[in-house]
């Protein structure tokens, strides 16, 4: 098991890596930096020599050959496949050693299946051109995947308690309940930046001075059509964008009131105050990030550490729903 518990450990943290570097690839624009999966321009690297550069280019001349995105796709690719190398090894240790796990085998078996879906979907971000439905999933698959990894490190390696903690059903089931909340909110802001909708509108808290403006919600939340494309085929108005935008806002308040109430009525459940504690300051974290990011026009670091407050919530929430969780076996 000593193996099984430090994979798990290692792919905890490469999955928070390759979480926010995703983020990275998209802010950066370099999703499409190679046009073909899962090589680079029919090749494992990115071509560097004059003459790869010209057979890529004749190979496919609709693309532009830009190195540095192609380079930080491929680094993205590179640091995911070691990940799935890694949830394979778990899964085959996990059947080797079923009768010691402190969770169900199931749950490490359809995490591997999570993974290979993951595959697929990174696969048709590039082949369907970005369609904001299969990259907004994708970015739900790799927090999904995250959480997973969290929840199984944390049964192996963190503290939980021999007897289950005694907490009153409904504030179990507030617990329980915040990881809904966190994943819904989690695909807004997925949908929100795979749409390019998160500059729609750039004051806080109104848009473009009003607190409810114009708005398409059939074709911005129309979830089956190109990226900047209404499922018609013609070009996506501002009002679309808004719509999205002022959706995930509206998120934004019930997540963070939704969060701290359930924070304060922890305040009871004393063996948990540390991540009590460390929730209720990523929650406020997150907020003014996600406002900054509006007022300051998205800066690359702003963004980025956007995406990493999100994926803290979905450690940290995790966490405390495995601390309410008796004992496997």
């Amino acid at each position: 098991m000593i193996w099984f518990k430090n994979i798990v450990l290692g792919a905890t943290l490469l999955a928070l890596c390759v979480v926010v570097f995703g983020a990275y690839v998209r802010l950066m624009d370099a999703g499409l930096g190679c046009p073909d999966w899962p090589g680079c321009y029919g090749t494992l690297t990115v071509p560097e020599s004059e003459a790869a550069i010209e057979k890529a280019q004749s190979s496919y001349p609709n693309s532009i050959i830009d190195k540095s995105k192609a380079w930080i796709e491929m680094a993205h690719r590179y640091i995911a496949s070691i990940l799935g190398l890694m949830i394979l090894s778990l899964t085959v240790l996990a059947y080797k050693n079923r009768n010691e796990l402190k969770v169900n085998p199931l749950l490490v078996y359809g995490l591997l299946g999570l993974v290979i879906a993951q595959g697929l979907l990174g696969m048709w971000t590039v082949t369907e051109l970005l369609m904001p439905i299969i990259v907004s999933l994708h970015l739900l698959g790799g927090m999904m995947t995250l959480g997973l990894l969290v929840y199984i490190a944390h049964r192996h390696w963190g503290s939980v308690n021999d007897i289950l903690i005694s907490l009153n059903p409904p504030l179990e089931k507030l617990i329980r309940f915040s990881l809904v909340i966190l994943f819904i909110q989690i695909f807004l802001g997925g949908w929100t930046s795979t749409n390019y909708a998160a500059l729609a509108c750039t004051d806080f808290p109104t848009c473009h001075g009003e607190f409810i403006p114009p708005m398409d919600f059939g074709n911005g939340f129309s979830l089956w059509r190109e990226l900047g494309l209404t499922a018609q085929g013609d070009a996506l108005t501002l009002q679309a964008l808004q719509a999205i935008q002022w959706v995930h806002r509206i998120g934004a308040f019930i997540f963070v009131s939704y969060f701290l109430y359930m924070i304060y009525f922890m305040s009871k459940f004393r063996s948990c105050n540390l991540y009590r504690n460390l929730l209720a300051i990523v929650v406020i974290f997150q907020f003014i990030i996600g406002v900054l990011n509006l007022l300051l026009h998205l800066p690359l670091a702003l963004a980025t550490m956007h995406n990493l407050g999100a994926a803290l919530l979905v450690i940290i929430t995790v966490i405390i729903n495995s601390r309410i969780t008796p004992k496997y076996g």
